[in-house]
């Protein structure tokens, strides 16, 4: 059992060691750069209350992050940023100045340079009176690397139970934190997934649906208030890329499932203006290098891990997107042409063309064992037939439904087998559920890649021709899944391995009537490419990559809605170099 004690000492000791080790130093530093002394005591302690964080490393760079605020003004707080090979600070390697402002929501970021790959280094921020918590991070390694460990998460939903996983992945031994998006959720506090937050102590705020400058910089300090969210960010650096509820659910390149367009009643504003007040507040809070401060959209970035692994983060979600296609619109007849097209349409785009291209030439030119793709949604052929879809609908859990939809999951799965064991014995009616003609596969979720088969087939037909061996991660789904990676024609390219929510709900919220374990089970009858599934626990995956194997461990929580509890490694998956 774990709790949250544990890690509320390990934070308040890490600050106090901060402020100890940082008097002798400061005893023979010059003034110069901090405030006047009668300046600072008279505005009021600086206050570090969100912690440090770092992240985007490179060989001999990584970012750090800090949010320093006085406790009664709103002057600009000027502090000196240090990275040191020792706790104590006693063998400096980097420093410099950094000013945390109003303008950028009192957050500062600065990029240490000057460091050595494959170290661990410790760093802090520190004014004349004040320093932050310690923080440790580490830089990518050199070539000859033996191994790297990933851990990968995704969907932490504060009102919807405990950040457990953060904190269990510092333990698992992980040295780089993935975060595949959903940092935060944008719903107001009675809004997604907020049943049992009064209970936990963890209502949102602000209470309103996140629309504005502020609301978007408060719900991120609320996250980053969180003990385990802390640990994490202190023990290692972060690479992340954001999905659609940093901005808002379902969201495309020019609008969202939830936005409301215009300033009239019940009108949410511009979306454009939404996108680009919840962007400016993701790179402001995230220890996060901006690639393009013209563009801010553009997160797209790659990160060699001493020739062993090219990890590529992608962006899926704001870039490039087009609208999604609404299931109900493919099996319904009067809409079904349209949506038809349009899901087919070979320019359909997801990553769009300059994304695209820019991924092609990384992975030409990377020599690494492993291509890995960080980004935000599945990519397996998560599909299911027409037959099933038509009556399998989560927002009906009448009995009558269920029983309908377990007919027809049942009809289907006795026609697969019957046709693997005795094809000759197959009826009429079962033949006619098996015809891709007659009863087509559709992904269940074309928020997710199914929803994009043009773009999947590009991006998957060149990692073939250029001859790599491809590992994408993926999150969204707050489910576990590990899934074969094939083109059209049947030939595999790679695996995906899909990492659990933090604390957002999954399917056992939706398809109440089924025992979890029944609902993976479906899953794998009807899916051929899917090899693993678990469909009711939280949790985090974490990767190890050597040169002869690529291995996933799903490490799950029996619960997020207590501060006790048991974490576990549920499954283990090896692709093979």
């Amino acid at each position: 059992m774990r709790s949250n004690s544990r890690r509320d000492f390990i934070i308040r000791v890490a600050s106090v060691s901060a402020t100890l080790a940082a008097g002798g130093a400061m005893a023979d530093e010059a003034e110069e750069g901090f405030e006047t002394a009668s300046a600072a005591r008279r505005d009021g302690p600086v206050r570090f209350d969100h912690g440090v964080a770092s992240g985007d490393p490179l060989s001999d760079r990584v970012v750090l992050w800090t949010h320093a605020r006085r406790r009664f003004t709103n002057l600009p707080v000027v502090m000196r940023w240090e990275v040191a090979r020792d706790p104590g600070f006693r063998h400096l390697v980097s420093a410099g100045w950094v000013t945390a402002r109003a303008e950028n929501g009192f957050t500062a970021k600065v990029d240490a340079r000057g460091l050595k790959a494959g170290r661990s280094y410790y760093y802090r921020f520190r004014t004349l009176f004040d320093v932050s918590p310690v923080g440790m991070t580490r830089t990518l390694p050199a070539a000859g690397v033996h191994s790297v460990k990933l851990a990968v998460f995704s969907c932490a939903n504060y009102p919807a139970g405990f950040f457990h996983a953060y904190g269990e992945a510092v333990r698992a031994g992980a040295e780089y934190a993935l975060h595949l998006g959903d940092y935060i959720y944008e719903y107001p506090a009675d809004g997604y997934a907020s049943e049992d937050a009064e209970a936990l102590g963890r209502l949102s705020t602000p209470a309103n649906e996140i629309l504005t400058l502020a609301d978007y910089r408060a719900r991120y300090a609320q996250y980053r208030s969180d003990p385990d969210l802390k640990q994490l960010h202190a023990s290692m650096p972060m690479i992340a890329v954001w999905d659609d509820h940093e901005i808002t659910n379902d969201a495309y390149v020019s609008g969202a499932e939830n936005h409301t367009e215009g300033t009239g009643e019940g009108g949410e504003g511009a979306f454009r203006t939404r996108l680009a007040t919840a962007l400016k507040v993701y790179h402001e809070w995230m220890p996060i290098r901006t690639p393009d401060l013209r563009d801010l959209r553009k997160i797209y970035r790659s990160f060699d891990f001493g020739g062993l692994v090219s990890l590529h983060m992608l962006e899926t979600r704001v870039l490039a997107r087009e609208r999604q296609v609404q299931v109900g619109d493919l099996i319904n007849p009067a809409t079904a042409p349209t949506a038809i097209a349009t899901l087919a349409s070979p320019t359909r785009q997801l990553l769009g063309s300059e994304q695209m291209a820019w991924l092609t030439r990384q992975m030409t030119a990377s020599r690494a064992t492993w291509q890995v793709l960080g980004q935000q949604v599945l990519m397996g052929r998560m599909e299911f037939p027409a037959s099933i879809l038509q009556v399998l609908n989560p927002a009906d859990t009448s009995p009558e439904a269920q029983a309908a939809a377990a007919r027809a999951i049942n009809d289907y799965l006795v026609a697969k087998a019957t046709a693997a064991q005795a094809p000759q014995l197959l009826t009429p009616q079962q033949q006619a559920l098996l015809n891709p003609q007659l009863n087509p596969k559709l992904g269940y979720n074309l928020d997710a890649w199914d929803g994009y088969p043009a773009a999947r087939e590009l991006l998957l037909g060149t990692a073939a021709a250029l001859g790599k061996r491809v590992v994408v991660l993926a999150g969204d789904t707050h489910n576990a899944w590990h899934n074969d990676l094939t083109l059209l024609n049947g030939t595999k390219v790679g695996e995906e391995f899909a990492t659990p929510g933090v604390s957002s709900p999954g399917l056992e919220e939706y398809l109440v009537t089924l025992p979890p374990v029944q609902t993976a089970a479906i899953f794998r009858g009807v899916i051929d490419t899917l090899n693993y599934a678990e469909t009711a626990r939280r949790g985090f995956l974490l990767m190890t990559f050597t040169a002869e194997a690529a291995v996933g461990e799903w490490y799950l929580l029996d619960t997020v809605k207590s501060t006790g509890y048991a974490v576990s490694m549920d499954h283990s998956a090896t692709l093979i170099a």
